[in-house]
């Protein structure tokens, strides 16, 4: 990938900068000195905080320097006065009806700006209006979905700051919010009446999520009664409209976040991070190594535990598709009733006056041209979540072969316990002191890029080959499986690592110290960072990786994944577009 040009590096530290604007105004109303912004994301230390709204999803390179402050301010104002243990005690389960609830809690609060701070009070009032445009150009305000929860977003802002709701979409809401002004009207009336207390508020927030909820499953209904053959159509509408309208569900996981540190010994080194000896290091298939009879067993396991789930890979395709794809340009689609005048009509024009379909229109198809790797966790302590690892991994895989996306499926192990060869060599030269990596590193490969789903679908079962799990040297992994999709010709290259918790070498870390591994795994993902040749992601099982991936997601696999949970993946994937 060529290096970035100096108009990219100059957009790259404008929105540096105003990030740390941000950061600073958010610092000083709260008071709190530990928050501070990542790759457009507030967080507290390593840990990301919970987005409550969908108006506060910003764009740091797209988005103006009013409109970032205003998602800050707003940020900052849910922190003061929002009490989060009574907010979640009170939180509807139901997805729909707990959106509706976190974006009038949300809006509760903006409303409380202290009368002092104007200039607050116009940055909120931007932020809001601005993702109202958004999401109206977006498309997504066409369908009966998307207008009933932007009518319901408008009304409730409109209500409770006291301004009109957006202009250039009242004349398109007004049908829907005189339809649904008798249902809501009397808890909408309570909301302004009681934003400063928020136990009271809640009770009137309730009404309107829960009412908003059973307005959209009736619709859903009938949608469904009418329009049998629009699934996909549907399916794929949803999916965008959830990238817009999702909420973090942060506050309501119990995620531990990774132990790291920082290492004496990589620092003080001039030399950088050092490898003891690559003598022994292995690339295989572990495929090759399991009898074919037992690979056939472990795959027909596999299969099991993948029909049990229900899981239908042909939606999870389409979202992944939409996700991931782009608009090209192919072609022109002629005999139009609007768009550009096709000369070639003009003769059809002057013979009939009446003639409408004289125009063109330049016609755009969806292409996924990416590539997308998975780069597992063989470690000892992986073995115990290799089975839905193993679901997980054969889903998307496949999902992303019939939407026509790269993928391909790595691991990284070591071939001994404690250093193996790696160290008795380093015994035998005097024990030198911080030799640096100390052991046989072991690099896997399932499924390369080159080979679809279908002839590779019985080697991905030798995951459950038991004597692969040994210790993990993540960092000279990910600069392997990213050395792999840099040969790749695609555009857009993306690594997601899987892993339970930081590296570990044993053999390592009593040679050097605790968090050798960890730094080199951070230098690693932080120069990648830098060029922008590879999106590395960190998908943690049970794990928050937030220390080591600014992209991260941790997931709870104690029960098998269902489409709840690949609907989740699905979104975290896609949310950077």
């Amino acid at each position: 990938m060529a290096a970035p040009t100096l108009a990219e590096r100059q957009a790259a530290r404008r929105a540096d900068e105003r990030e740390r604007l941000c950061a600073a105004a958010v610092r000083a109303l709260t008071g709190d000195a530990a928050l501070h912004y990542r790759d457009g994301r507030l967080c507290r230390g390593y840990r990301p905080l919970p987005l409550h709204a969908p108006h506060l999803r910003t764009d740091r390179h797209a988005d103006d320097l009013a409109s970032l402050r205003g998602a800050a301010d707003g940020a900052a104002l849910r922190l003061i006065y929002s009490d989060a243990a009574l907010h979640g005690r009170l939180c509807p389960a139901d997805p729909v009806a707990r959106l509706v609830f976190e974006l009038l809690e949300q809006l509760r609060c903006e409303t409380l700006a202290p009368p002092g701070m104007p200039g607050v009070v116009q940055n909120l009032h931007r932020r809001f209006t601005s993702w109202s445009r958004a999401f109206h150009r977006s498309g997504l305000i066409d369908g009966h979905l998307g207008l009933l929860v932007y009518t319901v977003a408008q009304m409730s802002w409109s209500r409770l700051t006291g301004e009109p709701v957006l202009e250039e979409t009242e004349g398109l809401i007004e049908a829907t919010r005189a339809a649904i002004a008798p249902a809501l009207g009397v808890p909408l009336a309570g909301l302004r009446r009681h934003r400063g207390d928020q136990s009271a508020f809640a009770q009137h927030a309730l009404d309107i999520a829960r009412t908003v909820s059973e307005m959209i499953r009736a619709a859903r209904g009938q949608h469904t009664d009418d329009a049998a053959d629009d699934t996909e159509d549907e399916e794929a509408a949803r999916a965008a409209f959830t990238l817009w309208l999702g909420s973090d569900d942060d506050e309501h996981k119990e995620m531990g976040i990774a132990a790291t540190g920082e290492s004496r010994v990589l620092g003080a080194s001039g030399a950088g991070y050092r490898i003891h000896t690559t003598r022994y290091d292995e690339e295989i298939r572990p495929a090759a190594r399991v009898r074919r009879e037992l690979l056939r067993e472990y795959r027909e396991r596999l299969d099991e535990r993948i029909a049990a789930q229900g899981i239908n890979v042909s939606r999870l395709a389409h979202a992944l598709r939409a996700a991931l794809a782009n608009p090209e340009r192919d072609g022109w689609s002629f005999g139009e009733e609007h768009g550009r005048i096709d000369g070639r009509r003009l003769a059809q024009l002057v013979s009939s006056p009446d003639e409408r379909r004289i125009f063109r229109l330049e016609r755009r198809t969806l292409i996924a041209d990416c590539a997308v790797s998975f780069l597992i966790d063989c470690s000892g302590s992986m073995k115990a979540h290799i089975e839905p690892v193993a679901t997980m991994i054969d889903v998307l895989t496949r999902a992303l072969d019939q939407a026509g996306v790269t993928s391909e499926v790595l691991g990284f192990t070591t071939a001994a316990w404690n250093g193996g060869r790696a160290r008795l060599d380093w015994l035998a030269r005097g024990r030198p002191r911080h030799p640096g990596r100390l052991n046989e590193t072991s690099h896997l490969i399932f499924k390369d890029a080159s080979t679809s789903w279908r002839r590779a679908r019985t080697d991905i079962a030798a995951f459950f080959k038991a004597d692969l799990f040994r210790e993990g040297v993540d960092g000279e992994a990910v600069e392997w499986a990213c050395s792999r999709l840099l040969a790749r010709a695609e555009p857009r290259r993306m690594l997601i690592v899987v892993s339970d918790g930081s590296p570990m070498d044993s053999a390592t870390a009593q040679s050097n110290d605790a968090f050798y591994l960890d730094g080199h795994l951070k230098e690693v993902v932080a120069r990648h960072e830098v060029a922008g040749d590879v999106e590395i992601m960190g998908l943690g099982v049970g794990l928050d990786l937030s220390p080591y991936y600014r992209r991260c997601l941790a997931l709870d696999l104690s029960t098998p994944p269902a489409m709840n949970t690949f609907g989740e993946i699905v979104r975290w994937i896609g949310a950077r577009r």
